[in-house]
């Protein structure tokens, strides 16, 4: 790979805004959990909403900076990841919080629209929504730290 400083520089921008998502992500969902805990009320469910709201957002923007850190010609190139069976965990790992996240996806659409139609949306749900929710965190952390790993050559040699 040719370094230039401009693909320097987006490598560098492209990187804190992978690290800036795992904080928006991890708060949001955290943030999440404790609506999910709280009352489900006309109070409670726009805070339920609103960090919903950012842990989408964070899960766009790790999707997006990881295929451009992975395959757009920034940070260790295609090859290096794909051959890192690290890489491959942490893919793993990723769609693991994908399809655990199907449920509340659903359920918060359901919720939002109940709202939006004036009726109170049943939430007795929300203890197994708060479960899923703190496994997702977890996985989250987990992410983190075969990621670190992975930067580090582990699994490669």
């Amino acid at each position: 790979r040719r370094s230039t400083v401009a693909t320097d520089m987006a490598s560098a921008i492209v990187s804190a805004l992978h690290v800036l998502a795992l904080a928006l992500g991890l708060s949001s969902v955290y943030m999440r959990g404790r609506a999910l805990k709280g009352r489900l009320d006309r109070d409670g469910l726009p805070r339920l909403f609103a960090a919903d709201n950012v842990w989408g957002i964070a899960a766009a923007l790790w999707i997006v900076t990881g295929l451009l850190r992975a395959f757009g010609g920034l940070e260790k190139g295609s090859q290096f990841y794909l051959q890192s069976p690290l890489f491959w965990i942490k893919m793993a790992l990723f769609v693991a919080i994908i399809i655990l996240e199907i449920r509340p996806m659903i359920t918060f659409i359901r919720w939002r629209r109940a709202l939006g139609r004036g009726e109170v949306p049943d939430t007795s749900g929300a203890r197994t929504l708060y479960l899923v929710n703190h496994v997702e965190m977890a996985l989250v952390v987990v992410i983190v730290f075969v990621a670190s790993f992975m930067a580090r050559g582990f699994g490669m040699r």
